[in-house]
């Protein structure tokens, strides 16, 4: 019912409680198919994937879909604890940073297309800890796809703390991107709405202005944690030296902050032009049935003219003109001529 109330299609329902892995259901998954990687930059700064068993200090964990076993694979090489890795394969777990003794755990918000014109946000989690930089999705994640391809982020996995700011730049950048699909989408909606008095490009704007609710809670959220993130900095807690904050990553960091309101701002201003948008073409579209109706009724009072006059000179009584060779033609000439005379007073009371 939660699923079908956010108007997600049949498809992709079955992909979610497919992925939905907490709980018993997590454990009724065993032997799922799961993907489990690890990279590491090479001496010559090269993303290299190597084998888990291998993994060194500096290491990037990447984990999508993951099976029980996968999970624990994961705890037995950093430590991390099996409820702590499921956490985020909760697709309603909120964005926060929880600090831990051997490790800090982040959870962000990230962009991701359900359909055509339908989007929602998916909880990334991201461990760092003293020797692996570790992220875990409910599904693949096309902002962490951008570090794997190498599509304009220079980054290195033994920088910890700077790859954490750096995805969470490229969540920002990623809602930015979809905010400007919704606002195309809007326009190209809008355009076809002029021509059809169909109700479905209405329920097209509203898919999309449920993606730009889901897309306003996500950057809240979001928003907190890196003023946390930020706060952090002159925290006195020893879990809090695993995040070492240089000066440019602070700077990274503002910027990050300074990108997401802009999202915010932009989540604001799209949801009140699709909230005056339809709106405006629900009245159109109510205005343009209401002149067919009155074209209608126009229509039918002009066929009713001459049908009640044929009428009465159809009864089985003597009518004037009965035994007339002309009484045919000056009945049908009548006829015409009343209508006439009623159709020019509908059109000068603007009826036609």
């Amino acid at each position: 019912d939660y699923y079908a109330s956010r108007g997600l299609g049949d498809v992709y329902k079955r992909q979610v409680f497919r992925h939905i892995l907490k709980n018993d259901d997590y454990k009724s998954n065993k032997g799922g198919a799961g993907m489990l990687n690890v990279y590491k930059h090479d001496a010559n700064h090269k993303l290299i994937e190597v084998d888990l068993n291998t993994a060194e200090k500096g290491s990037w964990i990447n984990c999508y879909t993951p099976t029980e076993e996968e999970l624990i694979q994961i705890h037995q090489l950093t430590g991390i604890p099996v409820h702590s890795l499921q956490t985020v394969l909760d697709r309603e777990e909120r964005s926060h940073v929880e600090l831990e003794d051997d490790y800090i755990f982040v959870v962000v918000n990230t962009p991701v297309c359900v359909e055509m014109d339908s989007y929602d946000a998916l909880p990334l989690g991201i461990f760092l800890t003293n020797k692996y930089f570790v992220t875990v999705c409910l599904d693949k994640n096309a902002v962490i796809s951008k570090f794997l391809n190498s599509t304009g982020y220079s980054f290195s996995t033994y920088k910890k703390t700077r790859f954490l700011f750096q995805i969470l730049s490229s969540a920002s950048s990623s809602f930015l991107y979809y905010l400007q699909r919704i606002y195309k989408q809007t326009g190209v909606i809008g355009a076809r709405v002029r021509q059809s008095m169909e109700n479905k490009e209405i329920f097209h704007m509203l898919e999309l202005q449920k993606s730009l609710t889901y897309f306003n809670f996500a950057l809240h959220a979001n928003e907190s944690v890196m003023e946390r993130l930020m706060r952090l900095r002159t925290s006195s807690l020893a879990s809090v030296s695993l995040l070492k904050v240089y000066e440019e990553d602070e700077d990274l960091l503002e910027d990050v902050i300074i990108e997401n309101k802009q999202a915010l701002e932009m989540v604001g201003v799209y949801s009140n032009i699709l909230i005056s948008m339809m709106d405006s073409y629900s009245s159109i579209i109510s205005n343009s049935l209401a002149q067919i109706m009155k074209f209608l009724t126009s229509v039918t009072i002009l066929l009713a003219v001459p049908t009640v006059l044929y009428s009465l000179f159809g009864v089985n009584v003597p009518m004037p003109m009965e035994h007339s060779p002309w009484g045919f033609t000056i009945l049908v000439i009548s006829g015409i001529i009343l209508t006439a005379v009623v159709t020019f007073v509908l059109w000068k009371k603007d009826m036609l």
